[in-house]
């Protein structure tokens, strides 16, 4: 009963939804949604298998993360991108004039309830009533890190368009948000609002809120392509083919963010690691490389900062293309280059 009373949890589809799903996406079928590639969840591990990380920090930071006050444009132009970093997934983007909000987690835990789960470790920049109106919000998926319950109900009245993979529009539905602002898309299914194009593309994950509802809404990253520029953010995913795929749609990416980080040797398939990561932002053609997924939730047994740190040792000679910001500060794309510092290495 509490599984399914508590709106949390989310909203099933009904069977006109999925017959309808069935037809839009290739890999719905039997009623739950599929990786294109061979996929599991965990997988079994060879005695004397290890993650090795390059960080030897815990898992947690032992002192407060740095945090800055975002510095987002209050009238951003057609020729303006920014990028502002809450921590972990959570990203406000300014392109063709509009404020773009993606996967918004500002709760204090990745859960349900708000007694259990993985708790936050940085603070969130800004509050929700900071923010401003928000013409776009993108969700990757609908797991607790990536799909905030308290948010959608505090921000669905200052969203104009809602956009989501297939399924996910019944959690919000159920949650009040009007079925006329919901833009809910199967992979490869584009939309085109006031001149930027939002393309739906595949990632390598799955989904669920409950005990029995694996797989049954859909997963994506996205391409948002305006006017000046074109970036790509990954969501939830492990290496696979669908990068190169991607790229031979869409062509090369002026800015990637990508996940680098919840990684470990039993769920390979789930998470890339850094170096994973690296090479996918290869793949995508990337003029520049932000690494997301990391720096406030605890999710797997990684040190915290081993993300970051990986991730800058892959990137070699080409490190000064890796955009690192600190939490709350604002990307502006015009000048990437004062956004290289690598901060946390002055964080225990």
């Amino acid at each position: 009963m509490f599984l399914r009373l508590w709106p949390a949890f989310g909203a099933r589809a009904s069977r006109e939804k999925t017959e309808e799903y069935a037809k839009r996406a290739s890999n719905f079928h039997d009623g739950i949604f599929y990786n294109e590639e061979d996929f599991s969840v965990m997988r079994e591990v060879e005695e004397g298998v290890e993650n090795e990380p390059l960080s030897h920090k815990g898992n947690v930071p032992a002192e407060e993360i740095p945090v800055e006050k975002p510095a987002w444009k209050e009238h951003p132009s057609a020729e303006d991108l920014t990028v502002t970093w809450f921590g972990h997934y959570s990203l406000l983007i300014q392109m063709e004039k509009m404020n773009i909000l993606i996967d918004p987690v500002f709760s204090e835990r990745s859960s349900p309830v708000s007694f259990a789960g993985s708790k936050r470790f940085s603070k969130p920049p800004v509050a929700l009533d900071d923010l401003p109106e928000i013409d776009i919000l993108i969700v990757s998926h609908d797991h607790y890190d990536h799909l905030d319950y308290n948010v959608i109900k505090q921000m669905k009245d200052r969203v104009k368009h809602f956009i989501v993979p297939l399924g996910v529009e019944n959690h919000l539905e159920r949650w009040g948000v009007p079925a006329a602002s919901i833009h809910e898309m199967a992979w490869w299914e584009e939309v085109e609002i006031e001149g930027l194009t939002i393309g739906c593309t595949p990632a390598r994950h799955y989904s669920g809120r409950s005990l029995d509802d694996r797989f049954a809404t859909l997963w994506a990253s996205w391409v948002l392509k305006g006017s000046e520029y074109q970036i790509f953010e990954s969501g939830d995913t492990g290496f696979g083919n669908h990068f190169e795929e991607i790229q031979e749609r869409y062509g090369d990416f002026d800015l990637v963010l990508l996940d680098c980080a919840q990684y470990d040797v039993r769920w390979p398939d789930v998470h890339m690691n850094p170096e994973e990561s690296y090479q996918a932002s290869r793949t995508l053609g990337a003029k520049w490389l932000m690494p997301i997924h990391w720096g406030a939730f605890r999710l797997a047994d990684h040190p915290w900062d081993d993300p970051a740190e990986r991730m800058l040792a892959a990137s070699g000679e080409n490190a000064d293309q890796l955009v690192t910001p600190k939490i709350g500060e604002t990307v502006d794309f015009t000048n990437l280059t004062e956004w290289t510092q690598r901060w946390w290495q002055d964080v225990k």
